[in-house]
């Protein structure tokens, strides 16, 4: 995380993030490092299939037809935030946490992680197989930081 947020502070890049399952881990991560403040700028929790719309404008036909679970919002999610943010970096997650909420096409551990950055846009699909609401949480902001390291 130390790594990130130096790297950012080097581009003199700003992050934001606009996060659903994990409900504030990544913005509490990041804000957890001393220097955050030069290039963190703005975390949204859209928990809600309502704020995803109201506040970062996600089409509602969107969360009708694909979810808000799917490749779709995540990437309306990010290009929106993108736009309200005016950073660099602009990150969006979506997914189903558990334990309950999953289906045979989406199960618990299904997470999109979209990452625009500038004008490059990278939605990745993940489904981890742990069991626990909290680890899923945990991983995806592992797996979510390891994109960014791999990508600033």
């Amino acid at each position: 995380m130390n790594s990130i947020v130096k790297k950012l502070n080097k581009k003199k890049f700003k992050i934001s993030f606009a996060e659903s399952c994990t409900g504030g881990m990544l913005a509490s991560k990041i804000t957890s490092i001393s220097g955050a403040s030069k290039v963190f700028g703005l975390g949204l929790v859209t928990y809600s299939n309502q704020a995803k719309i109201s506040i970062l404008k996600v089409n509602k036909r969107i969360i009708q037809k694909y979810g808000a679970v799917s490749p779709q919002c995540c990437e309306a999610m990010v290009k929106n935030l993108a736009k309200i943010s005016k950073a660099q970096i602009n990150v969006s997650v979506t997914g189903i946490a558990g334990p309950n909420g999953g289906t045979k096409t989406k199960p618990v551990g299904l997470v999109y992680i979209g990452v625009k950055k500038n004008n490059k846009l990278l939605i990745t699909k993940n489904i981890f197989k742990q069991k626990s609401r909290k680890t899923i949480q945990k991983v995806t902001v592992k797996r979510t930081l390891d994109i960014l390291n791999s990508l600033i």
